[in-house]
């Protein structure tokens, strides 16, 4: 069994786990305006730290937020540093995840996922697959991105930001927002009273290299895949990705039709976070748990939960947790 044994969250809604979720159950949105965050950029709303951050430096501070009496130290060769981004540091991905695992002494090659947007989910089944395989007993997985003018004016130019708070599966939905923030989830093989990684799915749809597949393909065998030898009934909740993009939504509700999941209530984070990109993941999944304990979602005593995400080239990625 791979269980949490730590996590922590860092966005402009706040840091700590905690006061994200107090800022998500206020109905509090980190989503802002923004005229010159970055030069020669047109007008965009997203959710932004009022301080620009340095990327290693908030890494970091999230791994130590997560970081407690529990877990076993990080500089032994049975902790493997997962770092999970789509555009790192300067658009470098080893160099940033070397530095992060030097930070805490770890002396084994760090593992980047960067897989588009399930970078984050794609990062938790790496580090499931790497603990059941008896190779690692601790796996650190931070998520992580920040916006720039090179990631704004891209989104631009694919017509795919709202000038407005997005509105995910709104039949007049106009795009969504970027988002910034940092997430760690802590893995082990030591059991904790947290929640517990059961499986996590990986299939790419071979559509398009920025269009979803129109039928959910991808995303309908992630879910599949998931919820074997499971019922519907029993799942209490399922996170989806809701972008607010048009065919993204669309493909999201075609998948879980087709899985037999479209009466499950499902969890909408981008309205408060935006779309936090490689950090989306990691962090949609904390709150996606975390928050079921505060919310009788559920009458079974073992609370299924399912988180999606798909990304740019027909990638789509997802993982069931259990509590």
């Amino acid at each position: 069994m791979i269980y949490c044994a730590g996590h922590s969250i860092i966005s402009p809604l706040g840091e700590g786990t905690q006061a994200n979720i107090e800022a998500v159950q206020a109905g509090r949105s980190g989503l802002k305006h923004y005229s010159d965050r970055f030069a020669n950029v047109e007008p965009f709303c997203a959710s932004l730290f009022d301080t620009p951050q340095e990327f290693i430096p908030l890494c970091i501070k999230s791994i130590n937020l997560a970081l407690n009496e529990k877990i076993s130290k990080c500089e032994n060769e049975q902790t493997i540093f997962i770092l999970s981004t789509t555009k790192g540091d300067h658009l470098d991905l080893w160099t940033p995840a070397q530095q992060i695992a030097a930070h805490f002494d770890n002396p084994n090659p760090p593992i980047v996922a960067s897989n588009a947007c399930t970078s984050g989910v794609c990062a938790q089944i790496t580090a499931m697959r790497l603990l059941e395989s008896g190779l690692y007993r601790q796996a650190v997985v931070v998520g992580c991105d920040l916006q720039s003018r090179f990631i704004v004016s891209g989104f631009q130019a694919f017509k795919a930001l709202s000038p407005e708070p997005c509105t995910p599966f709104d039949p007049n939905r106009k795009g969504l927002n970027l988002g910034e923030a940092a997430a760690t989830i802590i893995y082990t093989t030591e059991p904790t009273d947290s929640w517990r990684l059961v499986a996590g799915s990986i299939h790419n749809d071979a559509n398009h290299i920025s269009a979803p597949s129109r039928t959910g393909e991808g995303a309908y065998l992630c879910l599949m895949d998931v919820t074997e030898g499971i019922q519907p009934s029993e799942i209490a909740l399922v996170g989806v990705h809701g972008t607010g993009t048009l065919y993204n939504d669309d493909m999201e509700r075609i998948a879980l039709q087709r899985a037999g999941l479209e009466d499950v209530p499902m969890s909408v984070l981008k309205p408060y976070f935006g779309h936090t990109m490689g950090a989306a993941g990691v962090l949609e999944t904390i709150l996606c748990a975390e928050m079921a304990k505060n919310v009788k979602i559920s009458k079974c005593e073992n609370v299924k939960i399912i988180k999606m995400l798909s990304g740019f080239g027909g990638v789509n990625a997802a993982i069931r947790i259990e509590k």
